[in-house]
């Protein structure tokens, strides 16, 4: 009976060794890790990147549009030059053709946003009744670095039509689908 007592009351013995992980699985396991991310970070790179091309499509739409509202809320002065012109801050007071409130003021005041560089370039300019008027404009978006923040550079013009230059600059001759 003694001898019964003894093998249940023993602990069975186990080695240190299967205590933890050995160096082998756990390069194993970084390995497995590593290429996992050599997938994927190119790929969030590519969905940020596209992520900023359609912001800077969205906010040249905006742009535009604020473009339109600055003509039709402020006769006789044209459309909006420089970008600055279209932001302005609320606090401030009330909007006016220096300072329309028409955009974000952080937009109007730095012209940068999501990755672009965005800049109004005035076009003709007529006088009348002695007071300058901007009858055409030119809305751009350059990325700020080619490949990384955007691979294509975006145009548009009192037509609101968006164009692009494939090579990020500003040579807009592809209509946006």
């Amino acid at each position: 009976m003694k001898n019964t007592q003894r093998t249940l009351n023993q602990e069975p013995r186990t080695s240190n060794l299967e205590l933890g992980f050995t160096l082998i699985e756990l390069l194993i396991v970084m390995s497995i890790m590593l290429i996992i991310m050599a997938f994927a970070v190119p790929q969030m790179l590519k969905v940020k990147k596209t992520a900023d091309e359609d912001s800077a499509i969205q906010t040249l739409r905006t742009i535009g549009s604020a473009e339109a509202s600055f003509n039709s809320a402020y006769p006789g002065t044209g459309y909006a030059c420089p970008l600055a012109s279209l932001g302005g801050d609320p606090k401030s007071g009330a909007p006016s053709a220096t300072a329309a409130q028409l955009i974000d003021p952080a937009l109007a005041t730095s012209g940068q946003k999501s990755g672009y560089t965005f800049t109004v370039t005035c076009g003709t300019k007529v006088t009348v009744n002695n007071q300058d008027m901007y009858t055409s404009y030119t809305l751009t978006a350059v990325p700020q670095t080619v490949g990384k923040t955007g691979d294509r550079g975006y145009c548009s013009d009192e037509n609101d039509i968006i164009k692009f230059d494939p090579t990020g600059a500003t040579n807009c001759t592809q209509s946006i689908q």
